[in-house]
């Protein structure tokens, strides 16, 4: 009784502690300020990091640079202009810290408080990296082949080919556009930049940066410590659309040839980072090659015996970003794993790996070097990015940044709740679940199911939009790890390809059962949602169920034979359709568009005009459909927009379109969601 009476008392305090916080509306998500991942500077003991603001009432945002001790004293914003400046990196010696701004570096020099623009290069600069005796910068860019370095000629080039009077694209072999871009006639290269005579020197041609296999990652290439020699990543093949195959190679920055050093492994292997004692290259790769959702291992080339072992092996989950130890003893990284991506130290001797932090979300770190500690990036679902230092001997975390305190303490921004549900071969499910404003368990909500993308991805317990807005306008809302999500192992992940359909569908309607059974759901009122793959999904519904109300599909698949003709990664489905639409029966079998006699179920459909991912053209059809058959159905596309659409300019008519779509058929807050009256009045 007592137990009983302590709980209900705990929930009173809770409730008017949220209910004096005001609900979160989707202008919130615009006054928060996004804090991005440190940089470090052993020598001065330095911290970098930037910070992005947005002004939605104009559409722009902008972000600066803000420097600190390691302890997070000394904070203060460094570089703060009307530009955003991006990609902060110290000088060796700590007395500079270069930036990005406009597509050009710049410095900006600690003891005179001046900044200095260093480059003014015509096809703008891309993911610089300093050499270690600070003197050369490298970078990639895109360049006419018959111009090289030579600024002028590409200057000259570029302005031609803008304001010729026949404007069209002439491709010979495909992957001539990716994600939201032509490849047109130029190439990508990497370039030396020499800091003390200005001078480039064009260092090699690598097609990786813009048309190869490329997920998310950190380290792209990397000098050697003795700065003479740079380890980057290659493509051998040469049909890029078809292939995940990536190599390292090493050269020598006086111009010596290349050398490929995991030529052996025909599928992708990159991101190298040396030793600090220069014994080795520590680099990623995958084992099985065309699978472009294959684990990410941790290997190591011997730059003595030229041979590669890779050490986390026996390790299940995929590897995210690694950092050497300041010995080279040991590789801190962090991997997916559970809805989090925690930190981890492997002894490269031993292979011992050992977990150094609690479950924490991490997007970015920087190890600091005989110290026992780290600098990380944290986000929650209840809580924005900040800047943390973790102490590894306890695993205790000290708060270093404080951006969105005063919009915490105003707005409920909502925590979630986790729990597992059986799922496809009685395989748990982890769940995600965050309750609305002003929750009363004695009420009944409305419900939105959300399903991720990728579709081997996992939803984390971190920071987004979907978890806030929807919870603010009275919404249950969850969301799960399926069959095919990464962080539950390789098998998990593995099982999606080639049942598109299959267990992730059955997952989800586990997990639905389980929803609809608490006390607070309604289950009348109840509406899913997801983009990309969670839109195929979304078709998916349509086929193969009516218990939601109404769906939201965004950039989703609908029609997979005709997918395969448009998009430009062809490995990917390639291997998750386990081949093409003439050899493959899984086109038919898994395409939404073969069971138009079970639609029935309101659909609001969303996608971006220069998606080349998943054509703009596949959410067409869809809607075609639909109409065609009587179904309520509305069409957005994003003009301007690919796979992923602005998110100053076009989220918030995405988010408050969904409102639209929930309300007018689940019900939920009151307030109104007018999107044509919204994108009337847009003034960006």
């Amino acid at each position: 009784m007592r137990k009983t009476i302590l709980i209900l008392c705990l929930f009173l305090i809770s409730s008017t502690y949220f209910a004096q916080k005001k609900a979160f509306e989707i202008e919130d998500l615009y006054k928060i300020q996004y804090v991005g991942a440190p940089v470090y500077s052993s020598a001065k003991d330095m911290v970098a990091f930037t910070v992005t603001k947005y002004n939605l009432k104009e559409g722009k945002s902008n972000t600066d640079i803000y420097v600190m001790k390691s302890d997070g004293s000394r904070l203060k914003g460094i570089i703060n202009s009307e530009k955003s400046e991006y990609s902060p990196f110290f000088s060796p010696d700590g007395n500079s810290l270069y930036f990005m701004k406009s597509g050009q570096i710049y410095s900006y020099s600690f003891s005179s408080d001046s900044i200095e623009q260093l480059t003014d290069f015509s096809t703008g600069i891309s993911e610089p990296v300093i050499s270690p005796d600070g003197s050369m910068i490298a970078f990639t860019t895109d360049l006419y082949p018959e111009c090289g370095v030579d600024n002028d000629c590409n200057d000259k080039l570029l302005k031609s080919s803008a304001e010729g009077p026949v404007q069209a694209y002439i491709a010979d072999e495909l992957l001539f556009r990716h994600w939201t871009e032509y490849k047109q006639e130029k190439e990508t290269h990497i370039v030396l930049f020499n800091l003390k005579t200005k001078t480039y020197k064009d260092f090699a041609k690598s097609e990786w940066a813009s048309q190869n296999f490329m997920l998310g990652g950190t380290t792209r290439y990397a000098f050697s410590p003795d700065g003479k020699e740079l380890a980057f990543m290659q493509s051998p093949e040469k049909n890029l659309a078809v292939t995940t195959n990536s190599d390292i190679w090493i050269k020598s920055v006086d111009g010596s040839d290349a050398v490929n050093i995991t030529k052996n492994n025909l599928s992708w292997d990159g991101y190298p980072v040396y030793s600090p004692d220069g014994k080795y290259i520590a680099f990623k790769l995958q084992e099985i090659p065309k699978y472009e959702a294959d684990r990410y291992r941790l290997a190591l080339f011997n730059r003595e015996s030229k041979q590669v072992e890779i050490i986390t092996e026996e390790f299940d989950f995929t590897i995210d970003d690694f950092k050497w130890s300041e010995d080279s003893q040991s590789i801190y990284f962090n991997a997916a794993f559970h809805g989090y991506s925690p930190l981890y130290k492997i002894d490269i001797n031993s292979k011992r790996i050992e977990k150094v932090s609690s479950d924490l979300s991490i997007f970015g770190f920087e190890v600091l070097g005989g110290s026992n500690k780290a600098i990380l990036n944290v986000r929650s679902i209840a809580k924005p990015a900040e800047i943390y230092s973790i102490n590894f001997s306890d695993k205790s975390l000290s708060n270093l940044t404080n951006f969105n305190e005063e919009f915490l303490n105003e707005v409920d921004v909502r925590p979630a709740e986790q729990f597992w549900v059986k799922g496809a071969d009685g395989i748990d499910v982890h769940v995600f679940l965050v309750k609305p404003h002003n929750f009363n368990p004695n009420k009944k909500y409305p419900l939105i199911l959300n399903v991720h993308g990728g579709p081997q991805g996992q939803w984390m317990d971190s920071f987004r939009g979907d978890w806030q807005v929807y919870p603010g306008a009275g919404y249950v809302l969850a969301f799960a790890n399926p069959h095919g999500s990464t962080g539950y192992g390789s098998k998990y992940t593995e099982e999606i390809s080639g049942d598109w359909g299959g267990k992730v569908f059955v997952d989800l309607m586990k997990v639905t059962d389980h929803l609809t059974k608490l006390s607070y759901v309604d289950s009348t009122r109840m509406g899913a949602m997801g983009w990309s793959y969670g839109g195929y999904m979304m078709d998916w519904f349509q086929a193969k169920t009516k218990r939601f109300k109404c769906l939201a599909s965004m950039m989703g698949i609908y029609d997979l034979p005709s997918m395969w003709g448009a998009t430009e990664e062809l490995w990917f489905v390639n291997w998750d359709l386990k081949g093409q639409p003439w050899n493959s029966s899984d086109y038919d079998k898994w395409s939404p568009s073969k069971y138009v006699k079970n639609f029935a179920t309101p659909t609001l459909i969303i996608t971006g005009e220069k998606d080349f991912r998943v054509p703009y053209t596949q959410s067409v059809q869809f809607f075609t459909t639909l109409q065609s058959l009587g179904i309520p159905s509305r069409l957005i596309i994003f003009k301007n927009d690919g796979h992923w659409p602005n998110y100053v300019k076009s989220m918030p008519l995405y988010y408050n379109s969904h409102l639209e779509w929930f309300n007018k058929y689940l019900g939920g807050a009151a307030a109104p969601y007018d999107s044509k009256k919204m994108v009337k009045n847009i003034a960006y």
